[in-house]
């Protein structure tokens, strides 16, 4: 039988469509940007992934995302989400906090859900981003009695840096595979 796999992706810096690329090599998944999916792209899918990076604390573009995949799943289709993010994987409480603010708890246990760990790009981001992090990075720098978590984050965020690897797709690719 042959299955159809779409991934629906938002990327801002590169990252998420970096994976989204990898994990279509893997499984010889379709690509869709998100900005043109709808409801009528997901016709004929067997398993449907939207990906996007974490932003602010929240899943970024969700919204859409969770529409397109209730229409996926309505139809039959398996569906499930990934995430990339600057916060390492190992930092499990983070990750899991991540997923607690962008998912409710009957999405998180019907959905499969992915952390895939990536970083920053400061040169890609937008004004805004770029603002919102560097203010954080100057609140950091001037706070006394940082905590570790504090201080990590502070030196994290300092620049751009990319912790992206190949070995954390495998989860999703391995997902998908399970499902063909």
């Amino acid at each position: 039988m042959n299955h159809t796999t779409l991934i629906v992706y938002q990327s801002k810096t590169g990252f998420t469509e970096r994976y989204a690329q990898q994990i279509a090599r893997g499984t010889g998944a379709r690509l869709l940007p998100l900005a043109k999916a709808s409801p009528a792209a997901l016709a004929g899918c067997d398993t449907v992934l939207f990906g996007s990076r974490a932003h602010a604390g929240r899943l970024d573009g969700w919204a859409k995302g969770k529409r397109l995949l209730a229409a996926a799943s309505a139809k039959g289709a398996r569906c499930a989400v990934f995430a990339t993010g600057a916060t390492p994987a190992a930092e499990r409480a983070t990750v899991e906090q991540f997923w607690a603010q962008s998912l409710t708890a009957e999405e998180q246990a019907a959905l499969p859900h992915f952390y895939l760990q990536s970083g920053l790009c400061y040169e890609k981001m937008s004004l805004l981003d770029r603002l919102m992090m560097k203010s954080l990075a100057v609140m950091l720098r001037g706070k006394q009695d940082k905590t570790p978590e504090e201080a990590a984050m502070q030196r994290m965020i300092a620049g751009s840096f990319d912790n992206s690897g190949e070995e954390y797709a495998l989860p999703v690719i391995e997902w998908i595979r399970a499902g063909e």
